[in-house]
């Protein structure tokens, strides 16, 4: 771990001392300005599956609402909230504060974000993927990492056609605070856009081991450094968007819960097509795998009788999902879609989930 800060140091001390005093932004007259958001996303679905419990509903699954304030040519700021259910059944909504930061441009190569701020972890995919109203990009959706988080994010243009950025965060989201033990998650990503519209992400992280400084070092039992990694190639035109990622997350069944050796596999590839201004179809493939200790263990013991040792616990997780569908844009600001989604099991006697959505997002 140690290695590692050593390692962001560096880059932060070239990054700045290169391009920070290299080329100052110009001084311009400039007119502060700031505007209202918001944004809903809405939905009617009906659940095809044999005995369903809820074969129907209609949903909000998430409401934005922000305000932008843009200082000048350096500096901008922007408070954000987000409200959306939880995840138990007939839960109520809840507001949490998303962003609330600082945006100042150092220099015209550099960029940095402070407070709670948007993360990088997935946001180029979900830009390629372009329905995030419909449904969440693979990352987001089986918790890799958050959308948000506290911290401080620096954007370095290290070529034209290569920038990265370079990150340290508290690590639990933007709905906890930081933990108790003060473990931080850091990172860094490089994006290449070698020819035009062509682009190549590379992405990792990791948040370290929960350490009791007042019993000897200690690690904390059920804790482990997490990480990420993930790789993602897309390409887009005015007709269409293909995209591709594999992603890696070991030690953890969610970005903020360490698990010892219980690791996630996903690849997901997603392809729009524009066949007009107002209509587009589009059409997407995840795949999930997990392994686990318990696994592992497994197969060294299949000789064993009893069943409940010898469940292979991914299977609670594991699977396919495919997703179709036809989006219309009557105006700007209004999307409506229908679409089919299916999460099919590897697990055999599990039940697939297939369901028909009518999804809306408006804004302002």
């Amino acid at each position: 771990m140690k290695i590692m800060k050593k390692f962001y140091f560096i880059l932060l001390f070239f990054g700045f001392s290169n391009l920070i005093f290299s080329q100052e932004l110009e001084n311009k007259d400039f007119k502060a300005k700031g505007n209202i958001t918001g944004k809903v996303f809405w939905n009617y679905n009906y659940n095809f599956t044999e005995d369903v419990k809820k074969a129907s509903s209609f949903e909000i699954k998430r409401s934005y609402f922000g305000y932008k304030y843009v200082i000048d040519e350096k500096f901008s700021v922007l408070i954000s909230f987000d409200a959306g259910k939880g995840s138990e059944e007939n839960s109520s909504y809840s507001a949490y504060l998303k962003k609330a930061k600082l945006e100042w441009k150092v220099a015209s190569k550099v960029k940095l974000s402070l407070g709670i701020i948007g993360l990088k972890q997935f946001n180029d995919q979900e830009k390629l993927w372009g329905y995030r109203y419909i449904y969440k990009s693979f990352q987001d959706e089986h918790k890799f990492g958050s959308s948000a988080d506290l911290g401080v994010n620096a954007e370095i243009k290290i070529l034209k056609m290569l920038k990265m950025n370079i990150f340290i965060l508290n690590g639990e989201g933007y709905k906890k605070i930081q933990d108790e033990f003060g473990t931080h998650r850091t990172g860094f990503n490089f994006i290449a856009e070698p020819i035009e519209n062509l682009y190549f992400k590379f992405y990792y992280d990791l948040m370290p081991n929960k350490y009791d400084k007042f019993n000897n070092d200690s690690i904390i039992a059920d804790t482990s450094t997490i990480s990420n990694l993930s790789f993602f190639a897309g390409y887009k035109t005015k007709k269409i968007r293909i995209g591709m990622e594999y992603n890696i997350f070991k030690n953890g069944k969610k970005y903020s819960s360490p698990a010892e050796n219980h690791n996630l596999y996903g690849l997901s590839a997603y392809f729009t097509y524009v066949i007009n201004p107002k209509f587009e179809v589009f059409c997407r493939l995840d795949k999930l795998h997990s392994k686990t200790a318990e696994d592992e263990e497994n197969h060294k013991n299949l000789n064993i009788g009893n069943e409940e040792n010898n469940k292979n616990l991914s299977t609670e997780v594991d699977g396919m999902e495919i997703i179709g569908g036809l989006q219309y844009t009557p105006i700007k600001n209004v999307k409506i879609s229908i679409n089919y989604r299916n999460w099919i099991y590897e697990d055999e006697d599990a039940k697939n989930n297939p369901s028909l959505f009518l999804n809306f997002c408006y804004k302002f």
